[in-house]
């Protein structure tokens, strides 16, 4: 049998009750069995049965006449290792964790293995819904629930603007002094992003802002910021980079403190990145 290719995708048909989902994916795709079971706990095998589709992660899961599988596969993304979150606070029903550079918030069909969520469920042998997102590029802090009731009220608090979120960017150029309210709507949606000058280096033509947000639409503070005449060093979207450009310096963009009434106790809640965790932004907040 010739070689999987290195990226592909499949939609398997089930015909006899009681197949398995190993043979079938392995002798469609090429790919030995025991890479399957591998794919399949890396979130890239999906089932649909009776008009709804979810992963499916178990080898020996019992399919039915009728239902469908799928595989996604990328081999790069299959041999990505991802970064290791760090553990900000356990609270039962839910936790906040520091989010390194490159970590994604959410998996995709292709896969889940390198999300936040999915990493903090194997390692924390508890089932996890996200709430929030924090892009790929940017670091910082992370909530995630452990329980559905707790995903829904926090989802509800994100929802209703009551979790005070700030951030932290290195920007180009000389910011003002004065505080600013950038209001430019995103994809037609209302969007909000107030930010200050926390401090300015001369020598590098560098800001350090701080920007709380009371929205949160993709890519809401980069945009901001790029729009304005500031964006923020090392973002390759909006305007930082350019084509040529020798920088190789990661997005200077980080989520360092969340607070909010905590939905189950009341009790009011503060979480802060530690000061050692981003020393490019905190470096520059002492000076």
């Amino acid at each position: 049998m010739n070689p999987a290719p290195e990226q592909f995708e499949l939609h398997l048909p089930v015909t006899d009750q009681g197949e398995s989902a190993i043979t079938l994916l392995a002798t469609a795709s090429g790919l030995s069995k025991q890479n399957i079971k591998q794919v399949m706990q890396k979130g890239a095998v999906w089932l649909s049965r009776n008009g709804n589709t979810r992963r499916l992660r178990r080898a020996k899961y019992q399919l039915l006449s009728g239902d469908e599988l799928h595989i996604y596969y990328d081999q790069a993304i299959q041999n990505t290792v991802p970064p290791v979150p760090q553990l900000i606070a356990d609270e039962g029903d839910y936790s906040v964790w520091y989010k390194p550079q490159g970590m994604y918030s959410q998996g995709t069909k292709w896969g889940d293995h390198c999300a936040i969520g999915r990493w903090v469920e194997r390692h924390l042998d508890r089932t996890t819904f996200t709430v929030h997102r924090l892009d790929r590029a940017a670091t910082g802090l992370i909530l995630l629930a452990h329980k559905k009731s707790s995903a829904a009220k926090l989802s509800s608090l994100f929802a209703e603007r009551k979790i005070q979120k700030h951030y932290r960017a290195r920007v180009r150029g000389e910011f003002p002094t004065e505080p600013q309210l950038f209001e430019q709507n995103i994809e037609d949606r209302e969007a909000r992003s107030h930010a200050r000058l926390i401090n300015y280096d001369d020598k590098q033509n560098c800001s350090l802002v701080e920007v709380k947000i009371e929205t949160g639409r993709k890519h809401q503070i980069r945009r901001h910021l790029s729009v304005a005449g500031y964006p923020i060093i090392g973002d390759r979207l909006y305007g930082s980079v350019k084509e040529g450009d020798q920088e190789k310096e990661d997005l200077q963009l980080l989520a360092y403190q969340l607070s909010f009434i905590d939905p189950n106790s009341g009790e009011e809640k503060y979480y802060g990145v530690p000061d050692n965790v981003q020393p490019l932004l905190t470096t520059q907040a002492s000076t």
